[in-house]
């Protein structure tokens, strides 16, 4: 008996096997067989026409040279840790792009193919949404993937910002193997999972084509109600288990757990849709209250005509077509923030925001494909001022990083002549206030608030250390908020006052006193 048992499991194994293979074959083949249909020559001119708009947009940010954030750890110890937020893929490329595992500042490199990335991410989300046609007008409309204002934080990153570039990159990829059923489900698993390896705040990205697409072909009667459902089906369940399959077996869970500003604690599910709708509300708020005038005026103008040219097209009756295509505005903007909507605790950083952008490419491609001439004059207005701001956000970073260096230097110069170096590593020095902007980032801000979120104003008490030892070597004890007491309680003697600073200090304490 126990040897026939024997024999039967064996059978069993050897025929999933069997099944196994054969399902991979069959996704193998399917996959060949989208591949096939694509004509990868004629998105060559494409790529190289939206890399050359990218690197025009984004010219001024990396000419800024400017060590943005985790930059300048990356840059005095060439760590990596990515691997600390469960960003495998990214640790892995970031070996390969810079030619060791300990990394040194080779930029403009890695940013140069992040622009590429955009721009094959820019040329396949028209060549999905506009189905498979592809000109210079449907192209251009594509650009607030990367012009967005919150991508532009992205770009922004010496180091990182190929991987955030390619989370977008794989967020758009597994359409175009829509045509095979087994192909799809898998080549999404796959994407989400790379998304979920390189940036995750780009998950709301795959959501948003899977519901335009569904509304596209629901208004004009493409596809039937059954096969619209399998596709949502099929779209609802690879997302699911990627997203679950990483949060289980993927997730660095120690570290997640003590991240200062955003975690992986998922609402109870008492507090689901209470959590939901208090997430979208902030979410709301913040690119209301963030984005400039010029921009919200754009935005309304390019939802209107997405409402209009909906109903024109629409095989459906025209009052259903109305109330459903705001339907699907709404849904894909709240949506677009993909699963950060069920965290408990996040901010609201730029970056987190990427996809927004993805929203209005979107809508932006769909609205100038076979569509009246004012709808691309909108469209293109809008682009242009992110485009415009995109310049100018370049150009704030180098002049903030100017001012920023000036500072310093009048603070170390102030320093380095009351107290010497052997003295200064026995000493605990502590920061009040920080500096304030450049005139020219200030000027910004009156008409785009963002970009107090996206310029670093460089010296202040969150990066104080970091600043004055990892990037000009000053040494010295930096312990406030380890126990050490407020220096500001002490009362501590003036031994200088400046223009831009004041310097208290009773020989073993200093609290220095930035002005504005």
């Amino acid at each position: 008996m126990k040897i026939k048992k024997t024999n039967m499991n064996k059978f069993k194994e050897i025929k999933a096997i069997r099944i196994g293979i054969g399902i991979m074959s069959q996704v193998k083949q399917e996959i060949k067989d989208c591949l096939s249909i694509i004509d990868f020559r004629s998105l060559l001119k494409p790529v190289l026409f939206m890399t050359g708009v990218y690197l025009l947009g984004f010219l001024t940010i990396i000419r800024a040279n400017v060590l943005y954030f985790d930059d300048i750890g990356h840059t005095a110890f060439g760590y990596r840790s990515w691997y600390e937020w469960s960003r495998y893929i990214s640790e892995i490329l970031s070996i390969l792009i810079h030619g060791d595992t300990n990394m040194t500042d080779i930029s403009p490199l890695p940013q140069l193919l992040a622009i590429v990335i955009m721009a094959v991410s820019s040329v396949l989300l028209v060549y999905i949404i506009g189905n498979g046609k592809i000109n210079a007008i449907r192209l251009l409309a594509s650009v607030p993937l990367g012009f967005s204002p919150y991508f532009l934080d992205c770009i922004s990153y010496k180091f990182d910002a190929p991987y955030m570039a390619l989370s977008i990159l794989a967020g758009i990829v597994p359409f175009l193997f829509m045509m095979r059923k087994k192909a799809f489900l898998c080549c999404s698993i796959v994407s989400l999972l790379i998304m979920c390896m390189t940036y995750q705040a780009a998950s709301g990205i795959y959501i948003l084509i899977v519901i335009f697409l569904s509304f596209q072909d629901w208004n004009t009667r493409k596809k039937t109600d059954k096969e619209l459902l399998s596709f949502l089906g099929m779209a609802t369940f690879a997302f699911c288990f990627a997203i679950l399959f990483f949060k289980f077996f993927l997730l660095v869970p120690e570290y997640a757990a003590h991240n200062t500003y955003a975690t992986t604690n998922v609402f109870p599910l008492d507090d689901l849709i209470p959590g939901i709708m208090k997430n979208i509300k902030r979410y709301i708020g913040n690119v209301y209250l963030k984005s400039g005038i010029t921009w919200k005026i754009g935005y309304v103008f390019v939802c209107i005509f997405f409402i209009a040219k909906s109903i024109l097209v629409s095989e459906r009756k025209k009052t259903l077509s109305f109330f459903v295509s705001i339907m699907a505005l709404g849904f894909s903007f709240m949506l677009s923030w993909g699963a950060y909507l069920v965290l408990i605790y996040n901010f609201l950083l730029p970056r987190y925001l990427i996809g927004f952008g993805a929203f209005l490419a979107i809508i932006c491609i769909y609205i100038v494909s076979d569509y009246k001439r004012i709808a691309s004059i909108a469209v293109l207005a809008l682009n242009w001022c992110l485009l415009v701001f995109a310049v100018s956000y370049g150009n704030a970073l180098a002049d903030q990083a100017r001012y920023t260096e000036f500072r310093i230097t009048l603070l170390l110069h102030d320093l380095s002549s009351l107290y010497l170096d052997e003295n200064v590593k026995l000493m605990e020095i502590q920061l009040e206030n920080s500096i304030e902007y450049a005139p020219s980032v200030n000027n910004i801000r009156k008409h785009y608030p963002i970009i107090s979120g996206l310029v670093p104003k460089g010296l202040g008490v969150a990066n104080f250390y970091d600043v004055m030892y990892y990037q000009v070597h000053f040494n010295f004890q930096c312990k406030h908020g380890n126990g050490t007491s407020d220096f500001r309680s002490l009362n501590l003697p003036v031994v200088l006052d400046s223009y831009y600073h004041t310097i208290r200090s009773d020989g073993n304490r200093v609290l220095i006193v930035l002005k504005h």
